[in-house]
């Protein structure tokens, strides 16, 4: 085993996340990636329904429009390379938008794009044999998208190729770590072990911020929400990694607030399905190093299915939505302090371009 530590920054949480980790995280010592996080899958319908309306559409245009404007000089400067699912269900398109706002801003940073996600001219083929995932009745007709959820082997052949923007359409989120990983440190296919270690570095910081104290049961313990820290994994080549996030900035990084992100949405802790591997996170060991440490060992991997999953789409009523839902014990008091960071992390971007505070 050698000394190298890899260090990858959680720039982004879902489509609509703030530019403000990337930013920072891009300005933080020591990084040598960011890995973004823009799907969700709720998410693919909206991005299938842009492209319906426009062929160039479908895609997460803030990556575009917002992110690499405000990072993509700093980066070329730094060496910091950028792994993001921003592509959709259009990722060449993406890459064509990237490409041109890249010339734009005279930075010169090579892209390359992850595709073959996109199954729906072949899904009626499948009708006979797909069945849904948790009903096990036919699949539906009028699909708007279908996409297979693609690993990390195609992300790391692209960054040894040279790139310096990898964009993908649907991957798992984690990938976007594991790929990098398996660059950095030449892991194999079938190193179950370490492909399951990555995998969980990659599933502790793909939501962002939540892995800092943003979704964290105790919040009222977490302190400055408006400036909180995006998440840092500096990983080993066995596999073992920290969980840290930049100095001198809000949020907490404790044995709790990363155990709580371990077990989003995992389903079974001993058979988390990935498209590399099956992760076994029962035991996995989590240590308070130092402050805003953690540090996270005894992950275990086995062979991964001989089958993807796919997330498929289509129309179906009416659904109602919340645009920002605080629920829980102390709601109210809760629902109260995110108002006041959001009105705080607002103003500081006023004062920033000198514009007017809020009146």
């Amino acid at each position: 085993m050698t000394n190298k530590a890899v260090r990858i920054g959680g720039a982004s949480a879902y489509m609509g996340d703030s530019a403000f980790g990337a930013i920072q995280l891009s300005e933080a010592q020591d990084v040598h990636y960011l890995a973004f996080d823009f799907m969700s899958e709720i998410t693919m319908p909206a991005m299938a329904m842009a492209r319906q309306a426009n062929p160039e559409a479908g895609y997460a245009s803030n990556f575009v429009n917002v992110t690499i404007p405000a990072i993509a000089a700093r980066c070329r400067q730094k060496g910091i390379r950028l792994v993001a699912n921003a592509g959709g269900v259009n990722p060449l398109a993406c890459a064509r938008a990237v490409e041109a706002r890249l010339a734009e801003l005279g930075v010169d940073l090579s892209v390359a794009v992850v595709h073959g996600d996109d199954i729906l001219d072949r899904a009626e083929e499948d009708r006979e044999t797909a069945r849904d995932f948790y009903t096990g009745g036919p699949m539906p007709t009028g699909l708007l998208s279908a996409n297979a959820y693609l690993g990390a082997l195609p992300i790391a052949k692209a960054l040894e190729l040279g790139a310096d923007i990898v964009i993908t359409g649907r991957v798992v989120d984690s990938a976007c770590t594991l790929g990098i990983l398996m660059h950095e440190f030449g892991w194999k296919a079938d190193e179950y072990d370490k492909l399951a270690a990555g995998s969980l570095a990659g599933h502790l910081i793909e939501c962002g911020a939540q892995a800092t104290g943003g979704l964290f049961t105790d919040w009222d313990q977490v302190p400055d929400w408006a400036n909180i820290g995006y998440p840092i994994v500096v990983c080993q080549e066995n596999g073992e990694f920290v969980v840290t996030k930049p100095e001198g900035t809000g949020g907490l990084v404790t044995t709790a607030t990363v155990a709580e992100q371990l077990v989003y949405e995992i389903g079974d802790p001993a058979a988390y399905i990935l498209p590399d591997v099956v992760c076994d996170f029962t035991a996995v060991r989590l240590e308070q190093t130092a402050r805003d440490c953690v540090r996270v060992t005894g992950t275990r991997g086995r062979a991964p299915t001989p089958t993807y999953k796919v997330s498929a789409t289509y129309r179906h009523g009416y659904r109602a939505t919340v645009a920002l839902g605080v629920v829980g014990i102390e709601a109210c008091a809760k629902a109260r302090r995110t108002g006041e960071a959001l009105l705080a992390r607002a103003s500081a971007v006023l004062q920033r371009d000198n514009m007017s505070p809020f009146s």
